[in-house]
């Protein structure tokens, strides 16, 4: 099941005379053990500030896994005073946060990208989101960067999200350990594996769009043009969406990305 870990002894399911799952309180302990999953591959130039904007989350309770894939920069020393654990694990995103979720026991799961920043509020906003009934969910989005298109972009991807019931990787994806087994994790696909996430998902409940916002670097939009790769990144999510092979994709992705 990809690497998937153990079920947990403990799940949230909805009370529909309470409308909240048994144990969510408000205040600084939602009643649950969340993770939180970091898949990095050399990140030493901003996994400081990811952990340490993850630091409220860690005092509430969570708990904070970085899943290196290789890196040959600082990035796993650099983590390791600042998370409860680092491990390592094959290269690819999916692959990681798979491991990650193995080498945890929580309830719930959030994955989050290495340059990515959670608001202080984190644990209580999934909390909030879960106790609405939802078996996942995800943050608005931010993006930093100096490109003037980049609000719009966020603008947009927090509004394709609500409407299609999809999420991506950059609006930090949590869910009940539950549901991420039955969805079987991430599936092995270089690209697009937050979507594919986010369709099975979808199928046990409708996602929650938190309003809160998580802060993801543009870098990637900066590197290529944000313009050039909102196209690009449209017309990849099409060709998924009539079934292209993502791993052809991915190597378009690489292929076009950095050409021109």
């Amino acid at each position: 099941m990809n690497g998937v870990g153990p079920r947990s002894p403990a799940s949230l399911r909805v009370d529909p005379h309470r409308g909240s799952a048994p144990g969510l309180r408000s205040g600084s302990d939602p009643g649950f053990r969340l993770s939180i999953i970091i898949p990095t591959l050399d990140e030493a130039e901003g996994i400081e500030a990811t952990l340490a904007a993850a630091q409220r989350a860690r005092r509430d309770g969570a708990q904070i896994v970085v899943v290196d894939g290789g890196s040959r920069d600082r990035t796993r020393a650099l983590a390791a005073p600042l998370a409860d654990r680092v491990i390592e694990a094959p290269r690819g995103r999916a692959a990681q946060m798979n491991a990650g979720a193995a080498a945890c026991s929580a309830d719930v799961l959030l994955f989050l990208h290495a340059d990515t920043l959670l608001p202080p509020n984190a644990h209580q906003a999934v909390a909030a989101g879960l106790a609405a009934g939802r078996e996942w969910g995800r943050f608005d989005v931010s993006i930093a960067g100096a490109a003037a298109l980049l609000p719009v972009v966020a603008m947009l991807m927090n509004a394709r999200s609500r409407w299609t019931g999809v999420a991506t990787g950059d609006q930090a994806m949590f869910m009940t350990r539950d549901a991420f087994e039955a969805a079987g994790g991430f599936p092995s696909i270089p690209l697009m594996e937050d979507v594919a996430l986010s369709k099975s998902l979808r199928r046990r409940s409708p996602p929650a769009c938190l309003r809160e916002r998580v802060v993801t670097s543009g870098r990637r939009w900066e590197r290529a043009g944000a313009l050039r790769t909102i196209l690009l990144m449209s017309r990849l999510r099409l060709a998924y969406a009539l079934g292209a092979d993502p791993h052809q994709l991915a190597r378009r992705y690489d292929v076009e990305r950095t050409s021109g």
